[in-house]
This record gives structure tokens, C-alpha cells and sequence, in this order.
């Protein structure tokens, strides 16, 4: 792929996602259809962008019954898609079945663990007693173990996701925010340059770049600086 960086198009019509990435096709690697814009379009806008050449991670964070979820995954190969969410939350078997529908495929099956949006309170009215961190670990653990060889996590979990995990299992960070960007929802956040020192695979930016002034500018700065030296620990 072109770069690390994954473009949220978290927008509620067809034609602009499609007039969004046809700008940033060629300034970012990979471009997500979330919740918003799969239920809004369906699967022809992935078809759509699966035939301007995008790679296209279908963010739809899977939570059911094992045999409804390997279906659905059995879906997203057909589309072409390159990566897919499952909740880690739904269990082994789920996430089993889940890995066993990709297996073969090209598809990047990527399990998530607690949205970067979660604190330790939220947890705790979930009924929940972990901190976001352990329940983040706890799992993974149960992910890979169940063959789904990529992960979700914030951060700040994704240095021990990799001292954990160090090959063979993709990482994908949400919760990106270039230096000066307002934070909005985003509670466990970093720069791109520290999500990908600190072990990211893949790096997840949204209206960081779809609502700057000049996307494809914005997106450009942040691929030069994951080009940059390292930053200091």
C-alpha cells in the first residue's frame, strides 16, 4: 500500500465520499467506510471505490451470532475489501467463525478492543471493573488466540500491543490527531509520528483531514512527517 495512513470517510453521501477520495487516492493508503456512510450507500459504494483502485477497510465492528458474523465476512471478501472489524467482545467463537470465513482471502480481519472513545468511568458504568488498558490486553489475547491476526487499539495501548504481539499481527490506531488538531470525541489520542514509533501499522484519520481547508495538503503533511526521524523517546 501507498502509506500508513487510513482515511475515515465518515461522511453521510455517496458522492462525497466518492469526490473525497477520488481527491485523496493517491496522498494515503487506505480508505475506511464506517457505520455513517455503509449505512447510507451499502456495499456499492466499496465496489465504487473498489473500482477507482482504493484499498477500502470496512469499519462495520461486527458483533452477533457466529455463524450471522461469518457470513458477513464471507460478504466483505467478495467485495474486496482489504481489512474488516469484528468486536473482540463477541467472543471466541464468533471470532473463530470469523477468521475461518477469511481464511484464504486476502481480506485483513482486525479485532477491536475498546473504542478510543471509552474512558475508565465509561467502562465502570458498563459494569466493567477494568481499566481501559487491561480490558484492551485481555482482548487481544482472546483475538490472535482465535486466529484473527490484526487489532484496534488506542494509543496508548499500541506500544504494548507490539511488545506483546511483535510479528505477524497487523495494528491499526484510531484516535489520531495531528499536533494542533482539536481533539472532539477522541479521549486516548497521539500524533501519527508517535502512533507509528510506538508500533502502529497502520494509522486512522478522519477530520484531521476531510475537513481541512486542503485535504489532499493535509494528508500529504502527515505522510512527509511519519517520513521524518524518529522522534526522541
Amino acid at each position: 500500500m501507498k502509506n500508513k495512513i487510513i482515511v475515515a470517510l465518515d461522511v453521510p453521501e455517496v458522492s462525497e465520499a466518492l469526490a473525497m477520495a477520488k481527491k485523496l487516492q493517491h496522498s494515503v493508503g487506505v480508505m475506511k467506510v464506517g457505520l455513517e456512510l455503509f449505512t447510507a450507500a451499502g456495499p456499492d459504494v466499496v465496489r465504487e471505490l473498489r473500482a477507482m483502485g482504493c484499498n477500502v477497510f470496512l469499519d462495520l465492528k461486527m458483533h452477533d451470532i457466529p455463524n450471522t458474523v461469518a457470513k458477513s465476512v464471507e460478504s466483505a471478501v467478495k467485495l474486496g475489501a482489504s481489512f474488516l472489524t469484528v468486536h473482540a467482545c463477541g467472543g471466541a467463537a464468533m471470532l473463530q467463525s470469523a477468521s475461518d470465513a477469511a481464511h484464504g482471502s486476502s481480506l485483513q480481519l482486525l479485532a477491536v478492543t475498546v473504542l478510543t472513545s471509552l474512558t475508565d468511568k465509561d467502562l465502570l458504568q458498563l459494569g466493567i471493573p477494568d481499566k481501559p488498558a487491561d480490558r484492551v490486553h485481555r482482548l487481544a489475547k482472546l483475538a490472535v488466540e482465535c486466529n484473527v491476526r490484526g487489532l484496534v487499539c488506542s494509543p496508548e495501548e499500541v506500544s504494548a500491543m507490539r511488545s506483546e504481539y511483535p510479528a505477524g499481527v497487523v495494528l491499526v490506531t484510531p484516535g489520531i490527531r495531528p499536533e494542533g488538531s482539536a481533539m472532539n470525541d477522541q479521549k486516548r489520542a497521539a500524533t501519527p509520528r508517535e502512533a507509528i514509533q510506538r508500533g502502529s501499522d497502520y494509522i486512522v484519520i478522519g477530520r484531521p483531514i476531510t475537513a481541512a481547508a486542503d485535504p489532499v495538503a493535509a494528508a500529504e503533511a502527515i505522510a512527509a512527517s511519519l517520513r521524518q526521524s524518529p522522534l526522541k523517546a
